[in-house]
């Protein structure tokens, strides 16, 4: 279970892997999933404003019997409920039963209002209060970090974004800038090639490498990911695949391999554009479909 912690560039330490509670919804289930990640070993939860969460993962995390200093606690600024950023963290601190929270970010560069400079000037200032331990962003692009980094006193921390083999390429301007200015990328949807998108060229390669290792593929992506660089956010209802998702921190990948999988995640990339654009192809064609018997109906000239 070697997922050692990451100095972040103001000092603190963050764990390089953490349990996400997007999609998890709110009411008993979100608890229980957070309770069941700390009991088997995760000691860094991350929940955000948006994902409507935050009490339930506080409940948890009080039920859990740990000491406030050994959970990590992130959460994010969504911009909902059209609340600011000074009442949105003061709501996410009494959501989640805490004085503070070890990290705060900026959820997407769409709503830091009323521009970037600004929101990350107001996110110093909860720093400066000790309301949050660390600052950062999620989804931000190589010009949005510019834009902030133009006027910010205190480098963002983090860069949560998107990550896994098959958007390696296109994230890699965004890895490589991070990379330069000290700023640690967490990987969100580590997992996606074998959840939401199987069956594309990763399949074999990840089957090939977890068979000659003895774990599972999804353990292989979780050790890529971390290969890369980047701290993980990951999840499941299932006891035995948590475990699992720590025991990924062991894995070694050798330079072939992570080729291997770089390799294949480009060729699922290229699929991935040409699937998309028959979809949007397909829908321009039936919509015209459509338009022509609505007009061969009504009689109406459309053209």
């Amino acid at each position: 279970m070697t997922w050692d912690s990451i100095k972040l560039n103001d000092g603190n330490h963050i764990p390089s892997i953490g349990f996400g509670t997007w999609k998890l919804g709110n009411g008993e289930k979100p608890t229980e999933q957070v309770e069941q990640a700390l009991s088997v070993g995760f000691n860094h939860v991350d929940t955000a404003q948006a994902y409507r969460n935050e009490q339930e993962a506080g409940i948890a995390i009080r039920e859990s019997g740990l000491a406030r200093g050994d959970v990590f606690i992130t959460t994010k600024y969504s911009g909902t409920n059209g609340k600011n950023i000074e009442n949105s963290i003061r709501d996410s601190l009494g959501n989640l039963g805490v004085s503070y929270v070890d990290l705060y970010l900026i959820h997407h560069p769409r709503i830091a209002v009323p521009s970037i400079s600004v929101a990350w000037e107001q996110f110093e200032g909860l720093r400066g209060a000790g309301l949050v331990k660390s600052i950062g962003v999620s989804n931000f692009g190589v010009e949005d970090l510019r834009t902030l980094l133009a006027s910010a006193k205190i480098k963002p921390a983090v860069n949560q974004i998107l990550l896994h083999p098959y958007v390696y390429k296109r994230q890699k301007p965004i890895l490589e800038y991070a990379k330069e200015n000290g700023i640690v990328i967490e990987a969100y949807s580590a997992l996606s090639p074998l959840t939401t998108l199987p069956g594309g060229p990763l399949d074999k390669p990840l089957k090939k490498i977890a068979d000659s290792k003895g774990v599972a593929p999804e353990q292989i992506l979780l050790a890529w990911t971390k290969a890369k660089g980047a701290v993980v956010v990951t999840t499941s209802a299932k006891k035995k695949r948590l475990e699992g998702y720590l025991d990924a921190g062991d894995i070694k990948l050798s330079d072939e391999e992570i080729e291997a999988i770089d390799g294949a995640g480009a060729r699922g990339a290229v699929q991935i554009q040409v699937k998309e654009i028959g979809r949007r192809l397909a829908w321009v064609g039936l919509l015209g479909v459509l338009a022509l018997g609505f007009s061969f109906v009504s009689g109406v000239d459309l053209f």
